[in-house]
């Protein structure tokens, strides 16, 4: 399907490529581009004739109510008073009368007097200034080129510009931020010039060229400095609108950004240079040499053909576009990846990386939001070095990871659930009923985010899967709210004829569209339906069921919840009494066998699984299982036909919901690193997580067959032999992941550490014996799999 035309509405016209000053920072001349030197001086009036007619007919085209044009440079006001107005009476005869024009100037107004400003008053041409502060941080950059400073001549033009005869044209203030500057003198000196408006820009950095960080300001000083400029601004009253704060704050509300700084909105910005060649953003220049350029001119190029240009169109790709572990973050629908030129890296790579701000931007967002929201509502979450102790880390490296390091990660994730829910629920109406609960029914609140779809549900929505909708904040909250005997009334929807509570189960309602559930103390009614909190479960109420394993240990039987299906499996339906205690049996028996076999396991487990969700059997009935990263406490299994088995696949999936925690909070390997490697267990090759996903699962493996072993010392019956062959391959397999892990580079210091834990875990079950029939069948089947791998890679895939 081929996507659609995102049309332009915003212009950046180019009046003059050379500038009075000689700022140190700016992007058009100091950073990598270097096309300035090849442009014209000045643009011509075929240019701007050209451009003119180019936007009108984009303007009719797409039936543009509006369009904006900004005219810039370099230094604007260089191109002379003649040049302006002409540019101005161009744009507004070529219009359609049905498109308004909003036409601005940017300069940094050292030459800003009464005959520019009487000429912008006649053609209605806004104009933006360019300061930095007061003097001592202005002049920090923003100087002649013999190193004057350019502060007094600033001032007289903003004074002059907020009189009365030219006060309606003030559009406001731009400052480029720098952490070695006052943050308070910078604001105050800002808005004692009485600005309509301010913003503030992070200065223009890639992962080739990164920002300054000073020595002691910390990890994100350009978050702190804005922060300080934030608790001022909102200290004053917030006496103008700050774009930055102002965008931060629109889209936590799942509004649209002011800017193309933040936000999931595709840019829809050109730039036309004084020779009339058509560009991307002027930010780009930051990258490499000739980043903007789309090889078009206004001459022989349509709009319409700019804007399908390739790199035109990933700048509008929104969440699509973004880094993997950016579409994954929580604040990404307010962050947005960051400017797009500041996720450049040279390493093939490109605009594919979180913005080389991307720490900052955490926590200037979410410290906002905080600061913003009740406090209760969404605490603080745990710094990602804090996740984890190193006691614990090294528990869990081992394959293992007791009660204290699994229950340390479940924190994490409800803290990481938490600012996910937040970042998608505060745009539904029950987001109200959820902050009153977080105020005085907190425990009632995390019971329910503490289940492990929650967060399914709230990734859903910020990946902007089809099915993810809003109402999935009214389940989250009304649950919560009958957890807490709290009375209220709110409406749900109601999916494939049901409302759904998650964590208590769902009333069979009927129909579609929503259902208004009103709740009390002894329970709710829903759709004509009382339900009691000892309302036994019906045709129509379907509530949780709850396996008992240990004391003061159950674990749910979910087969209710509509984002269950999470897993790579399809799930199961409701599943029919008889089913239930089935699997009541095998799960209190496997867990006899965990506790028996896998003792080093066993605690953890108990620890932080919560669910348990039934899978449909997989292909030829055979046995299938699987964890998902977006649900932590919770593994996917088709019930096999023995205890054993059923034993095996929870403590295999468990690993790997025990390092998909680990991996929300500590990098283990370089996620740019996008190699293929072989996995001893499986014919195909796998990326780097695969196989540190499935060395760290098959840990519990072998240990399971090693104490099966051992229990079967001295018999030579099928199981016995079997559990050899067994332990001979999983061993084998492990180890030679391990080291595959280990050789490959990629490691972090960190997974260095995990690599030779998970070293020192195999080891002592490599000297088990088993005998040599034993060793040369899990040989024969490593090299079947090796060589159907070697086949795969030779064949490309």
């Amino acid at each position: 399907m081929t996507r659609p035309l995102v049309p332009f509405s915003q212009f950046v016209l180019k009046m003059h490529a050379r500038c009075d000053l000689a700022c140190d920072h700016c992007y058009i001349y100091e950073h990598a581009d270097t096309s300035w030197r090849e442009k014209s001086r000045a643009t011509s009036e075929a240019v701007l004739a050209r451009t003119a007619e180019r936007i009108a007919e984009h303007a009719r085209t797409h039936r543009l109510p509006a369009v904006h044009v900004v005219l810039h440079g370099g230094e604007p006001l260089l191109a002379g008073p003649a040049l302006l107005g002409r540019a101005a009476e161009l744009l507004r005869a070529a219009l359609p009368p049905e498109c308004a024009l909003d036409l601005r100037i940017h300069t940094n107004a050292v030459q800003l007097g009464p005959r520019f400003l009487d000429l912008f008053a006649a053609h209605d041409i806004k104009v933006g200034v360019s300061l930095d502060g007061d003097r001592a941080a202005n002049d920090r950059h923003r100087r002649y080129a013999d190193g004057r400073s350019s502060h007094a001549k600033v001032l007289a033009a903003v004074d002059l510009l907020r009189s009365p005869p030219y006060r309606h044209l003030y559009a406001g203030l731009l400052c480029t931020v720098d952490v070695e500057n006052d943050p308070v003198a910078v604001l105050d000196a800002l808005l004692a010039l009485e600005p309509p408006r301010v913003d503030f820009l992070l200065p223009h950095a890639t992962h080739e060229q990164p920002p300054k960080r000073p020595a002691g300001m910390g990890g994100t000083p350009y978050a702190d400095w804005l922060l300080a400029v934030y608790r001022r601004w909102d200290a004053l009253g917030r006496p103008v609108p700050v774009r930055t704060f102002d965008s931060i704050h629109r889209t936590l509300r799942g509004r649209s950004s002011l800017t193309e700084s933040l936000g999931l909105d595709p840019a829809d910005l050109v730039v036309v240079e004084t020779d009339g060649s058509l560009e991307q953003a002027d930010s780009l220049k930051t990258a490499y040499d000739g980043a903007p350029a789309t090889g078009f001119t206004v001459f022989a190029h349509t709009l319409d053909q700019v804007a399908a240009h390739p790199g035109m169109v990933e700048r509008q790709s929104g969440l699509a576009g973004l880094a993997e572990e950016c579409r994954a973050c929580p604040v990404v629908r307010s962050c947005g990846g960051g400017l797009y030129a500041h996720r450049y890296r040279g390493d093939g790579s490109d605009f594919r990386n979180p913005s080389v701000f991307c720490g900052d931007l955490m926590k200037l967002i979410t410290t906002v939001r905080d600061r913003t929201a009740t406090a209760a509502t969404v605490p603080p979450q745990d710094a990602p070095g804090a996740a984890l102790s190193d006691r614990h880390l090294d528990e869990l490296a081992a394959g293992y990871g007791g009660p204290d390091a699994v229950r340390a990660l479940a924190r994490a994730q409800l803290g990481l659930t938490r600012r996910l829910v937040a970042a998608v629920g505060t745009a539904a109406p029950a987001w109200a009923l959820a902050t009153e609960l977080d105020t005085g029914h907190t425990a009632a609140l995390d019971a329910v985010l503490t289940h492990p779809y929650a967060r399914a549900w709230a990734v859903r929505c910020l990946r902007g899967e089809a099915g993810a909708d809003l109402g999935g904040m009214a389940e989250l909250a009304a649950a919560a709210a009958l957890r807490a005997r709290h009375r209220f009334e709110l409406a749900l929807p109601v999916r494939s004829g049901a409302v759904h509570l998650p964590t208590l189960g769902r009333v069979l309602v009927g129909g579609a569209g929503e259902a208004v559930l009103t709740g009390d103390p002894d329970g709710f009614t829903v759709g004509g339906v009382r339900i009691g909190w000892d309302t036994p479960g019906d045709a129509r109420w379907q509530p949780v069921r709850r396996v008992a394993l240990a004391d003061g240990w159950t674990v749910a039987l979910e087969d209710t919840d509509p984002q269950r299906d999470s897993h790579q499996w399809p799930v199961a339906d409701r599943l029919p009494q008889p089913e239930v205690q089935a699997w009541a049996g095998a799960l209190r028996e496997a867990w006899e066998l965990i506790g028996r076999d896998l003792p080093g396991y066993a605690p953890g487990i108990r620890a932080g699984l919560s669910t348990l969700t039934p899978l449909r059997p997989g292909p030829d009935g055979r046995d299938v299982s699987a964890a998902a990263r977006q649900a932590f406490g919770a593994v996917g299994i088709a019930r096999p036909g023995t205890a054993p088995a059923l034993a095996l696949l929870v403590a295999h999936e468990f690993q790997h919901v025990k390092l998909g925690a680990v991996l929300d909070f500590h990098d283990l390997y370089d996620r740019a690193d996008g190699r293929l490697f072989h996995a001893p267990w499986r014919p195909d090759p796998r990326p780097l997580e695969g196989l540190l996903q499935g060395t760290y699962a098959h840990l519990a493996v072998t240990e399971f067959w090693a104490t099966r072993v051992r229990a079967y010392d001295g018999l030579r019956n099928g199981p016995a032999e079997h559990a050899r062959v067994q332990l001979a391959a999983w061993r084998a397999h492990t180890a030679e992941a391990v080291e595959t892990l280990a050789g490959s580079g990629a490691l972090t210091p960190l997974g260095a550490r995990f690599a030779d834990g998970m070293r020192a875990a195999v080891e002592p079950w490599l000297a088990v014996p088993v005998g040599a029939a034993a060793e040369s069948a899990a040989r024969e089947a490593a090299a079947e799999n090796l060589a159907q791998w070697r086949a795969r890679v030779a064949a490309g895939g």
